[in-house]
């Protein structure tokens, strides 16, 4: 990436504006269109969104993005439609035992709820608020639930594939653990035993420092700062680690830059999070300076590993390995190019990537270090992303954010007429983050309170 020293915040706001008029448009047009007794939408085909079964990991998505729309517009059809949507379609995702996306689904719909009422931008209502705060307890206790051991007595939340497999996504469902234990929730057990969540979120975040994300410290031949596994195997007999790999990259031994960018922005989350804890908490996890420095070098170096892997503009290409990478020669000095004969990008990777970014640089800045590197860096993706060819503005494609992968491996991904790999299409989860990221900085540019998942914490 070629960082862009000349970009502000402010300077970007029109192109956040453009944005939020976009999607008001792609919200209604989806709400429109799309036939929900099908199952929930995951990604376009030919500009309209379909459903491909797996899991339904992006409703919270669908339904969240109505939350954040009415948060920049305060136009109440979408709080409506959000609240209707929330109480209708989202209680099975509150108490399914069977998934790790508990951070996806219930902290994008009943979190951003709670955190708009906490605000004073919903109408206090007591047994309104009871309701999300319920759901948002149930979840994290339900998400903690799905639990592996590791051999140092700590341990992971286990992907859906089951005990052995830790996936670097989960990072983000930390924030399901996090707000049910500021709520005063724990996970009870047989004989009413009684087990903190945030000793699970903190454990299975320092689970995902060490076995997802690699330091160049030589555990394998292909070690490189930054570099992370989509999945890590382990023995569930002994709980020893025992391999990387991938279900949705190349490779174990190459970084599908999705995965990437939920390591970028989990960590630097969960960095934001730490102050909410008292010291008397942290000490039996490993105390405050040690979880800080394990969570900062984790956040550093996915970013760096970002920073030096992606084109010149900030978008990143699927997977840093990808096999016909090499025939685009050294794509980090050129734009990249969605429409190439090779291989694709993946523009939602940006999409949650930036917010990493711009949250560690944040966060650096506020405690007197420097963090315009990483800030700069998700001010350069986001000038890119937030116009043409990855915003859409055709008025009869569903999606908001163009160029996003699903599952390369599986061949998932739309190829249209005249081209040679996936292009043009959208995904529900770049979709929303292109959205949340953009709120960010709304809410920053306009001296607004600061966006986090914490503001479902009173």
């Amino acid at each position: 990436m070629q960082i862009r020293n000349d970009l502000t915040a402010a300077s970007l706001q029109p192109k956040i504006d453009k944005l939020w008029e976009l999607s008001a448009e792609k919200i209604r047009l989806i709400s429109t269109e799309y036939d929900n007794s099908k199952g929930t939408p995951v990604f376009t085909v030919n500009g309209k969104y379909t459903l491909r079964g797996w899991t339904e990991w992006t409703q919270g998505f669908q339904y969240g993005a109505e939350v954040l729309q009415y948060d920049v517009t305060g136009d109440p059809a979408f709080l409506d439609s959000a609240k209707k949507n929330t109480v209708n379609s989202m209680a099975s995702h509150v108490s399914h035992f069977g998934v790790h996306d508990h951070g996806f689904n219930n902290v994008s719909t009943y979190g951003n709820l709670l955190r708009l009422m906490n605000e004073g931008r919903i109408t206090e209502n007591t047994w309104e608020r009871n309701f999300y705060e319920l759901a948002l307890k149930i979840s994290g206790s339900v998400q903690a639930k799905r639990w592996t051991d590791t051999r140092d007595g700590k341990g992971y939340i286990h992907s859906f594939n089951g005990p052995h497999s830790l996936f670097v996504d989960t990072i983000r469902s930390v924030r399901a653990l996090m707000v049910s234990h500021l709520l005063g929730h724990s996970l009870m057990g047989e004989n009413d035993v009684k087990t903190s969540l945030l000793e699970k979120g903190i454990y299975h975040s320092l689970a995902t420092a060490k076995y997802s994300v690699y330091y160049g410290e030589g555990r394998d031949s292909y070690d490189l700062w930054g570099r992370t596994a989509h999945e890590s195997v382990f023995n569930t007999n002994d709980g020893n680690f025992r391999c990387p790999n991938s279900q949705q990259g190349f490779s174990g031994f190459t970084t599908w830059t999705r995965g990437l960018a939920w390591a970028m922005t989990g960590f630097a989350e969960q960095l934001e999070t730490l102050v909410q804890f008292s010291d008397d908490e942290l000490i039996p996890l490993g105390g405050r300076a040690e979880i800080e420095s394990i969570f900062l070098k984790a956040a550093k170096a996915t970013c760096d590993f970002y920073i030096e892997n992606t084109a010149a503009d900030g978008i990143p290409y699927w997977d840093t390995g990808a096999p016909q990478l090499y025939k685009l020669g050294d794509y980090t000095s050129r734009t990249s190019d969605p429409y190439n004969d090779f291989e694709p990008i993946d523009s939602s990777a940006a999409a949650i990537g930036a917010q990493g970014l711009l949250r560690l640089g944040k966060y650096l800045n506020d405690k007197n270090e420097d963090g315009s590197r990483y800030w700069q860096a998700g001010l350069t993706a986001l000038d890119a992303l937030f116009a043409e060819p990855y915003l859409s503005a055709n008025p009869t494609h569903q999606g908001l954010i163009l160029h996003s992968i699903y599952h390369r491996p599986n061949g998932w991904d739309h190829i249209t007429a005249r081209q040679k790999i996936p292009n043009g299409e959208s995904s529900m989860w770049g979709d929303y983050h292109a959205r949340e990221v953009a709120l960010y900085l709304h809410r920053i540019n306009k001296g607004l309170p600061y966006y986090s998942y914490l503001g479902a914490v009173r």
